[in-house]
């Protein structure tokens, strides 16, 4: 950090640089303005050509009677066809120049860098994440560019100098660069590592699939750590000096991120029991579907609606969850039924039981029971219980199909389907006699009583 600080050492750079150009003087020749002329032609004439070679290419990568390793030899060159093509004519060039005697230092550095771009990004396409197949051909490509053009131990010099000392430890940019490389080479490799043991897991049929997951996510945790770890160790860093920090910093995590640690622990306890696993058929609350896949944080349920809800851990365990598939695929269903106190309940019962054999998802063992549940203010309240193995199929539908099929038989054996009904009986009011004010004081014949006639005084 002193360095960074210290005017000398901008000075002694520029120095550098400036005998750097007073060695390669040619660069600012005559002959130079030529080759750049020439690098430029041959970038435009690859231009030009570029369309009707992609064009051929994709021809073969969709041609059905091509083989399959030169259809995927044509997709690899797709991409590349510019560079390709500009590598071409910029060779033609060298090997004029080579005949005429000619110089051509720029060409060939230009060459040397496209050639090593074609190579690299043809290497680094064989890693099917695209991140990590950009970062890889962006890494190499740059080491590359540096070691042709002569710049590469000038660059790790500068990168080394610009260093900071904390304690017993000295770390320097090119640490830092050199820390950021074998990190990400180590994950990928860890998690290269990973998907191919996975794959190998969810292929053993011995293993049930909460327990496959449960092994996959724990593998992936180690390989990562594992590679954490060994990158550390290989920049010199002692771990042994983060261990009253790394405490420290786990304490504040832990307050942070409670829910987090909560969603997982909670995922790992719903791995270990086999409560729910990928193709569960489960209800949370008014979530209806399927299992898609466990995470550390969260379950994926498909709804009927193509609706992906994204669960946490921690409710699978602290709520009533309904698991339709369990233990067993079959699942029994109540539908109630109503009928008129007219109707012959034994006739409506056969024609329930009848109507749900004859539906396409309820099986026939167990056979479809109809009960008599009692006698409702409307009419007979019957209950038809069914038995379905498919559950991740919808609950609804069937139920809709089967109350179809007892509607059309109840229209055609005329029973009827009672709805709420209400009586309203009206009594006769009193007999009402208006009088006049003269004739309330004159003596009435009648006597009062709970049949006597109401008189009513007019004003």
């Amino acid at each position: 950090m002193e360095q960074l600080l210290d005017p000398q050492f901008y000075v002694a750079q520029l120095e550098a640089a400036r005998s750097w150009l007073a060695a390669n003087a040619l660069l600012l020749s005559v002959s130079t303005t030529g080759q750049i002329i020439v690098v430029v032609g041959a970038l435009l004439g690859a231009r030009s050509i570029t369309p009707r070679a992609q064009v051929a290419l994709e021809r073969v990568t969709q041609g059905r009677r091509y083989e399959t390793q030169l259809r995927r030899i044509a997709a690899a060159l797709a991409p590349l066809a510019l560079p390709i093509g500009w590598l071409v004519l910029l060779w033609l060039s060298v090997l004029i120049a080579v005949q005429a005697e000619v110089g051509h230092p720029i060409i060939t550095i230009v060459v040397s860098l496209l050639t090593a771009w074609v190579v690299i990004r043809l290497s680094a396409s064989l890693v099917r994440d695209p991140v990590w197949s950009r970062f890889v051909t962006l890494v190499v490509w740059t080491i590359a560019a540096l070691n042709i053009v002569g710049l590469l131990d000038p660059a790790m010099a500068m990168l080394d100098k610009a260093a900071v000392t904390l304690g017993g430890l000295r770390v320097s940019a090119l640490t830092v660069v050199e820390e950021i490389l074998s990190l990400a080479v180590l994950l990928w490799l860890a998690t290269s590592a990973s998907r191919l043991l996975e794959r190998r897991i969810t292929s053993l049929p011995n293993l049930t699939p909460s327990l496959q997951v449960l092994i996959v996510k724990l593998l992936k945790i180690v390989l990562v750590v594992f590679a954490i770890v060994v990158a550390l160790r290989t920049a010199g860093i002692d771990l042994t000096a983060f261990a009253v920090f790394t405490g420290a910093v786990g304490v504040g995590i832990g307050f942070g991120l409670q829910k987090a640690v909560s969603n997982f622990i909670s995922g790992l306890f719903i791995l270990i029991d086999k409560s729910i696993k990928p193709g569960d058929v489960i209800s949370v609350g008014n979530t209806y579907g399927w299992v898609s896949s466990l995470g550390t944080r969260y379950i994926s349920v498909v709804t009927r609606d193509a609706i992906e809800y994204l669960i946490p851990n921690e409710e699978l365990i602290t709520e009533r969850v309904i698991n339709w598939s369990y233990s067993s695929a079959e699942v029994r269903l109540k539908l109630p039924v109503g009928i008129s106190y007219r109707a012959d309940v034994r006739q409506a019962i056969e024609l329930c039981q009848g109507a749900a054999s004859e539906t396409r998802r309820v099986l026939n063992e167990p056979k479809p029971v109809c009960l008599l549940k009692g006698f409702g203010d409307n009419g007979v309240d019957l209950e038809l219980r069914i038995w379905i193995n498919d559950p991740k199929n919808g609950i609804s539908n069937v139920k809709s199909d089967v109350f179809l099929r007892i509607w059309d038989k109840f229209r055609a054996q005329g029973i009827e389907i009672p709805f709420p009904q209400r009586e309203l009986h009206l009594t006769a009011p009193p007999e009402i006699h208006i009088v006049s004010r003269d004739q309330v004081n004159r003596p009435s014949d009648s006597q009062g009583g709970p049949g006597a006639r109401r008189e009513l005084v007019a004003p």
